[in-house]
């Protein structure tokens, strides 16, 4: 007699055998529609993607000539070729320098609470805009949102550098709750929340765009046949939207995290001084001060490279990671 377990356990396996069968049967199909397309309309696509394809290259592959600076003791005089290669001493400078931890401690912990913070904010929205059934209020609201988008930087930072002053706003409203005046972005404990804080308002909306383009695709039988069995609208939410536009969260933070190391630069280089360099100094900042007013190019090259390296080892790991929990990933 064949034990239960063993049976299940077996019967499980052909499941699983027959289930990726028909996921690479699948795959094929797919390829095969694809490719008989491409085929059939290949003056079209060619029309349309060679100048996508030619703006990438020469924008974007062709300046990766210019990585070997990164390897070299770069001279503007001597050009690239003509400066000597020194190897890795680069990179080995930036390692042994005494602002190594300092940045990296910044850029992670920046980034960590950027995404702690930022990522859940535009899908929490999202999902509780989905639940308001007054169309003209729903759609105010969301272009409301949109708009900090679409502010200048400068602009952001000029407002957030006026707010911030002796006799600015937040100043103001601190003192009637018994607070003392000061210049907050010149304090090392207020410049980090004021920066997350901006980059919500301003991120927010815009990020909810996909969110809510998601939503859309939720299948609404789902949700009729989940009333009639008497689910209320926060189980609904928690076991079809949430579920239904998971792909699509799992993407988005696969991405976010492929960027953790990237803090833009154009912010803090606005809203940061050399007393706040302890909290708010990251790569990109040291980077631009080294390369743009120390003529420091190689130096540069060698701390961007390295910061590129790490962005994109994290990339490929949360790909991997997702694929193998819940098998969605961006390849």
């Amino acid at each position: 007699m064949v034990c239960p377990l063993k049976r299940a356990w077996g019967i499980r396996m052909k499941t699983g055998k027959r289930v990726k069968k028909g996921k690479e049967q699948k795959q094929k199909i797919t390829l095969a529609l694809i490719w008989k397309d491409l085929k059939r309309y290949k003056w079209l696509y060619l029309c349309f993607a060679l100048p996508v394809v030619l703006w990438y290259v020469i924008f974007h592959y062709v300046p990766l000539y210019g990585i070997q600076i990164a390897f070299r003791d770069y001279k503007l005089t001597k050009g690239i070729w003509g400066s000597p290669f020194v190897g890795f001493e680069n990179f080995l400078k930036f390692f042994q320098s005494i602002y190594f931890g300092r940045l990296i401690k910044n850029t992670l912990k920046i980034s960590l609470l950027s995404l702690a913070i930022g990522f859940p904010v535009p899908i929490i929205f999202a999902l509780l805009l989905n639940e308001v059934r007054n169309k003209p209020f729903q759609r105010t609201i969301q272009t409301v949102t949109y708009l900090p988008h679409f502010i200048s930087t400068v602009v952001i930072c000029g407002l957030l550098v006026n707010f911030s002053a002796k006799d600015g706003l937040f100043n103001i409203i601190m003192e009637f709750f018994g607070h003392q005046r000061s210049d907050l972005l010149m304090s090392n404990a207020a410049f980090l929340p004021i920066y997350l804080a901006s980059n919500v308002w301003t991120s927010f909306g815009w990020d909810s765009i996909i969110y809510f383009s998601a939503l859309a695709g939720v299948d609404q039988e789902q949700y009729e046949a989940a009333y009639v069995d008497g689910a209320g609208r926060f189980k609904r939410m928690l076991h079809i939207t949430l579920p239904g536009i998971m792909p699509v969260i799992v993407i988005q933070l696969i991405l976010k995290i492929g960027g953790l190391m990237s803090v833009g630069s154009e912010k803090i280089l606005l809203l940061y001084s050399p007393i706040t360099y302890e909290t708010a100094d990251v790569i990109s900042t040291f980077v631009y001060r080294k390369g743009m007013l120390d003529y420091d190019y190689s130096y540069s090259t060698a701390v961007e490279l390295f910061n590129s390296v790490i962005n994109i080892a994290l990339l490929v790991m949360a790909n991997k990671l997702s694929r193998k929990v819940n098998e969605t990933s961006l390849w």
